[in-house]
């Protein structure tokens, strides 16, 4: 690993977003063939107000900064520095977006090979769960002189670099290495910029082609990490192969967690119709059966009922076909008449009670009650659950560091939207008239109600006018 020019790096900044943050403190180690060539930092004007949170944490003050130079004095050079080597930090993201973005706003291109030591770490020592750089000090006893510092960070990352190569062996090392630093084979069509800012957290992506056509939309729990993978050299899936001959663009929705995801690849789908996207097709034909004890099941189309007010309703179909054969398949399985149950005219005994796979409530010889106590067993498993709450409700969801968090507007098991804390929520009746069942959106919503259960954070939406902050 060691053999190729490393720059390990550290940045402090004026807080976390790449595109309106700024730099404040740049920290470097040049390293080659195992021996550091050079240290340098420097402290950098932001030309913005560094937070007062972020002086306590860094020790960098205003007045630090003051006669500092500006990145446009030091970008140039920096840039000469930089390139043609392997840029080694710590959650490298961060500090690679950071950089990208101050250099474009110099006019310069910026790429290169990227080693994250939190990845590196995570493949090393999978037992462990914690891989910041607190936990990596605390844990293999790093010198750490100065914390939150540039350089001095930078110089812990050195010394991580050396303790993997004492504990652990080359083959091992230079394998979890090459894995990091493995460049996916982008189509030709795609622009390797674009896909530079791609986050690592959850989220909806979007394939687009020729005149902006959407090829394909997916979620994932790490955007970055599944996006890239479409393209790897092997194209194990032919439908990778065919969307990567045809893309031109990526777009992205970044969510609090995988709910949001989840919903909003649901909708996305039904709404733009995506080429390469089978599943979670809008489906017009959707049915159940309502069932009421000493009548037959009666089938009803999803758009003649509330589906998610009614207590019996059970099993939610795609087509007539698909329920009728559900019904046929419970009547044998549990031999039930299929007189009774609505799937054969005429009087007398009926088919399967001829074949001796009806108990003969046809014939008199089952009474109409024993038949409903039966049918409503088997029919049990297929109930259609109630809404559980009196009107909408929004469902909040946090990220796992509490920084974005988000309210699912819900209602009678219809996905609404999402809001994020203050914005204005329609009023009631505007909801209703937005909610259109969805069978997707009600699995996944009970499925996700069954998971959770109690550690759901529902707020009642019936007298709220803003989305509330979390307490």
């Amino acid at each position: 690993m060691l053999d190729q020019p490393l720059v390990l790096l550290d940045l402090e900044t004026t807080g976390g977003n790449a595109t309106s943050d700024r730099i404040i403190e740049i920290g470097l180690i040049e390293v080659h063939g195992g021996r550091v060539l050079r240290e340098w930092s420097t402290l950098v004007d932001p030309q913005v107000r560094i937070p007062p949170w972020i002086e306590q944490f860094t020790g960098i003050s205003n007045a630090m900064v003051a006669g500092a130079p500006s990145f446009a004095e030091i970008g140039p050079a920096l840039h000469a520095q930089l390139a043609g080597k392997v840029l080694v930090a710590h959650n490298a993201r961060f500090d690679y977006g950071f950089l990208k973005n101050e250099f474009r706003r110099q006019g310069l291109r910026y790429q290169a090979k990227v080693l994250c030591t939190v990845k590196l770490s995570r493949r090393l020592y999978p037992e462990h769960r914690h891989h910041n750089l607190d936990s990596l000090i605390e844990r293999h006893g790093l010198p750490a002189a100065e914390r939150h510092r540039a350089l001095g960070d930078a110089r812990v990352l050195w010394e991580l670099l050396r303790v993997f190569q004492r504990e652990r062996s080359p083959d091992e090392l230079a394998a979890a290495v090459q894995m990091l630093l493995k460049t996916p084979s982008l189509p030709p069509g795609l622009d390797a910029e674009a896909l530079e800012a791609l986050p690592e957290g959850p989220g909806v992506y979007l394939f687009h082609g020729d005149n902006d056509a959407v090829l394909y939309v997916g979620k994932s729990v790490n955007l970055r990490e599944r996006v890239l993978s479409h393209f790897s050299g092997d194209h194990r899936l032919n439908k990778d192969m065919r969307i990567a001959q045809q893309i031109r663009r990526v777009d992205w929705i970044e969510t609090a967690g995988e709910l949001g995801a989840l919903l909003q690849e649901a909708r996305l789908v039904k709404t733009l119709m995506p080429i390469h996207n089978q599943r979670l097709r809008r489906n017009r034909s959707l049915c159940a059966f309502q069932w009421e004890p000493g009548r037959a099941p009666q089938l009803v189309q999803a758009g003649e009922l509330d589906f998610s007010r009614l207590d019996n309703l059970y099993g939610l179909f795609k087509s007539r076909r698909d329920a009728l054969d559900c019904l046929r398949g419970l009547a044998e399985e549990h031999g039930l008449c299929q007189r009774h149950l609505g799937l054969e005219g005429g009087r007398g005994p009926c088919f399967a009670y001829q074949l001796k796979r009806c108990r003969g409530a046809c014939v008199g010889e089952e009474s109409a009650a024993a038949h409903d106590a039966r049918l409503a067993a088997a029919l049990a498993r297929l109930r259609v659950q109630s809404w559980p709450f009196a009107g909408p409700v929004g469902l909040r969801e946090r990220d796992a560091a509490g920084e974005r968090e988000e309210l699912h507007v819900l209602d009678a098991w219809c996905y609404l939207g999402t809001l994020r804390p203050g914005d204005a929520l329609p009023d009631a009746d505007t909801l209703r008239r937005q909610a259109r069942f969805d069978l997707d959106t009600y699995t996944i919503l009970t499925r996700y109600f069954a998971k959770h259960g109690r550690r759901l954070e529902i707020v009642e939406l019936g007298a709220q006018r803003r989305v509330p902050p979390a307490a």
